[in-house]
């Protein structure tokens, strides 16, 4: 069958001089000069871009139609292994149990509670699935009761531009109280004497600007703090033991805290530790001193340190636990009489238990790779904890965990309803070695009858940004591939911190090409190693990963037999120079600054995807967006395709889908989400086999 002819996207040249420097950007048309009502109402968008978007979609559609069989049998499988009618382990706070539920088929859980310890007397709190009655997309935030269990709040998105709104009711009749607020982040907290919330405002550019606080029980909101340095991010919570309201300023590199006093939440917020660039911090107030985590004085990898002052600013810092290199403490959680800190050691986590008179023993699993993740519940005045434990072949098992008597309880073992048994498989932990002699991490996980000839299909999946580390967890989804002979590889690249912050700061900035070379190292290594050939991996990376996967598409096409770009980050030099998008003047601190540092507008040209697209044979590759994503606008995959196709030299399909309904996370729905992942490895599938070749 003739394969048909995809779009061919109108070149409209557009010339920008730049620190005397000149780009020219033929596709620059596919930006919405009106995307910030385009964010929130897509019915605006232009209709030539409209036209266009759909005709990439058409084309994918038709591209990918004999593999539509293939994407319902992987649908089915993942869909299979979720227990329908599921429910989280209860959260218990004074007289109530708090969990979620789902409904056998729905796409959104109930939040509900009922009394403490008790089988029944549910009351249902919000039933996510009958408010998205109707609804294309529909995405809940925080959702919370208030400290004295009367009031229920919960932030919504329904468009996928995340500008939430957020509802308030009363619990003892159900009356939603005042009017909604609107133009939110997908956080606030409660005030701990229950009667202000705190919620956070969106600007026009989708940023972080104030946050206020309004009477929970509905009136006039009140401006608590505003942000001046557009290249900031801003939270706001509550201490662990309910002393304090605070609220956090930062990016990726610098940090300050402003501290409210529970007592009078009314009260103008005090600076901790003003902020000194390059110096980051966290604290929690536990009881009788602050605990602080930081980097400061060279610790990398972070030092805890305490403070007996009421505003603890760091003069009166005390180190308590040191900086230790490749220990890096990730964070801690403070209960009245323990504190628990979360360590990675050797790209593996674990938790560490300290009692009040200095005591501590630490709490580890033997597998090859696995993940641990502490869940600090409500309760301060309690010895039990929760974390969660997962491997590539082991479900999810929640254990709470007595701090004093340190036994272990398993609350629940993920239930696969298809079956599952962890014997069939094998992870792995290899170690690549990149160009500079770094030993980067690579996690497999495969059949045990897999053959280790190269035979096997490769799935390679990197991210490397912003210190997120990749963990080696539990997936319903990548099974579906591993079932079918599949090796899975998570490449633990540097950008990332699963080797320590030091991991991180040696993949950005002027270190940011480490990132790429790193991945490439580990496709080299399997294939060096007998698990992979060259052209059967396929590379795959969404949002700051795409920008990943469009770097190591243009430095090495032949190492790959398909590329996945999902919310692909690749139009860098233009992102990164445009200070009305959101995400532009909070990450030039990971990125640099291409508007005011000549040196930073050369780094990021000099691998910016989209700028480094050259004439040479590319894989087949699928690139993906969302039409209301404001971290990774639609126009950068859409852009990154049409100079694809225009320069490639090989004859392998570049494919756009943009999700006309949604933003970065794609569809809302647990089932509608598979779709979409069901999609990218039908693709993978047929990109490797060479089900394109036939079209």
């Amino acid at each position: 069958m003739k394969r048909p002819s995809p779009p061919i996207a109108a070149r409209r040249p557009h010339i920008t001089r730049q620190l005397g420097r000149t780009r020219t950007d033929d596709y620059a048309w596919m930006k919405d000069d009106n995307w910030q009502q385009v964010l929130r109402d897509p019915a605006l968008l232009r209709a030539d871009i409209r036209d266009h978007l759909n005709a990439e979609n058409a084309w994918t559609k038709a591209m990918l139609a004999d593999t539509e069989a293939m994407q319902a049998a992987l649908f089915a499988e993942m869909k299979g292994r979720i227990k329908e009618d599921d429910s989280s382990v209860p959260s218990p706070d004074g007289a109530y149990d708090y969990y979620t539920r789902y409904s056998l088929g729905a796409e959104h859980p109930v939040h509900a509670r009922r009394p403490r310890g008790a089988e029944a007397g549910e009351e249902v709190l919000l039933d996510e699935d009958a408010e998205a009655k109707d609804k294309a997309y529909y995405q809940v935030g925080a959702a919370s009761h208030s400290p004295d269990h009367a009031l229920y709040a919960w932030a919504v998105d329904e468009q996928g531009s995340e500008y939430f709104t957020i509802h308030i009711k009363s619990l003892a009749d159900g009356q939603v109280l005042g009017t909604p607020i609107e133009s939110a982040y997908g956080d606030f907290t409660f005030s701990p004497d229950s009667q202000w919330i705190f919620w956070i405002w969106r600007d026009e550019n989708a940023r972080p600007a104030r946050i206020f606080r309004r009477p929970a029980r509905g009136g006039e909101d009140v401006l608590v703090y505003e942000e001046a340095d557009d290249g900031m991010f801003l939270g706001v919570g509550a201490a662990s033991d309910d002393s304090h309201i605070l609220i956090h300023v930062g990016n990726q590199e610098t940090t300050e805290i402003w501290l409210i006093p529970a007592r009078d939440p009314t009260a103008a917020p005090i600076v901790a530790e003003p902020r000194r660039v390059g110096i980051k911090y966290s604290l929690d107030h536990w009881t009788d001193r602050w605990v602080i985590r930081t980097n400061a004085d060279g610790a990398v990898d972070f030092k805890l340190c305490v403070s007996d002052a009421a505003i603890p600013a760091r003069a009166s810092w005390r180190d308590w636990i040191a900086h230790t290199p490749g220990h890096y403490i990730t964070g801690f959680a403070a209960y009245s009489g323990h504190l628990v800190r979360a360590e990675r050691v050797n790209a593996l986590d674990r938790l560490v238990v300290m009692a009040r008179d200095g005591a501590e023993h630490i709490v580890s699993f033997d597998e090859e790779a696995y993940a641990l993740n502490l869940e600090t519940g409500y309760e301060y005045e309690t010895t039990l904890s929760r974390f969660v434990y997962q491997s590539p072949t082991t479900p999810r098992q929640t254990f709470d965990y007595d701090l004093a008597s340190r036994q272990r309880t398993l609350r629940k073992t993920q239930e696969i309803p298809s079956g599952h048994d962890p014997a069939r498989y094998v992870a792995r932990r290899l170690l690549a070695r990149a160009a500079d002699g770094a030993e980067v991490p690579i996690t497999l996980l495969m059949l045990k009858d897999t053959p280790q000839d190269g035979s096997a299909p490769v799935l390679l999946y990197g991210y490397g940004s912003y210190g997120h580390a990749m963990d080696p967890s539990f997936s319903i989804r990548n099974l579906s591939l591993v079932d079918r002979g599949w090796i899975w590889a998570v490449a633990h690249i540097r950008g990332g911190s699963d080797k320590g912050w030091g991991w991180f700061l040696d993949g950005r900035k002027e270190k940011k090409p480490n990132t790429f070379t790193d991945f490439i190292a580990c496709g080299e290594h399997l294939i060096a190693e007998g698990y992979a050939t060259k052209g059967r991996i396929a590379a795959y990376g969404g949002s700051a990963g795409g920008m990943l996967m469009g770097a190591v598409a243009n430095l090495r096409p032949d190492l790959w037999g398909a590329v996945i770009a999902a919310v692909p980050f690749v139009d860098v030099l233009n992102t990164m120079s445009d200070t009305t998008l959101p995400l532009t003047p909070p990450e030039w601190p990971e990125w640099g600054n291409p508007i005011e540092d000549a040196a930073a507008y050369d780094l990021i040209e000099s691998y910016s995807p989209y700028d480094r697209v050259s004439a040479q044979s590319y894989p087949p590759i699928l690139a993906t967006g969302g039409l209301s994503d404001p971290r990774v606008t639609y126009w950068e995959p859409a852009k990154w395709v049409a100079r694809l196709r225009e320069n490639t030299t090989g004859d392998a399909p570049i494919l756009l889908r943009i999700n006309m309904e949604a933003g970065h996370g794609g569809a809302s729905g647990r089932f509608d989400f598979l779709k979409e992942i069901a999609l990218d490895y039908a693709f993978a599938i047929w990109a490797l086999d060479g089900g394109w070749k036939a079209t």
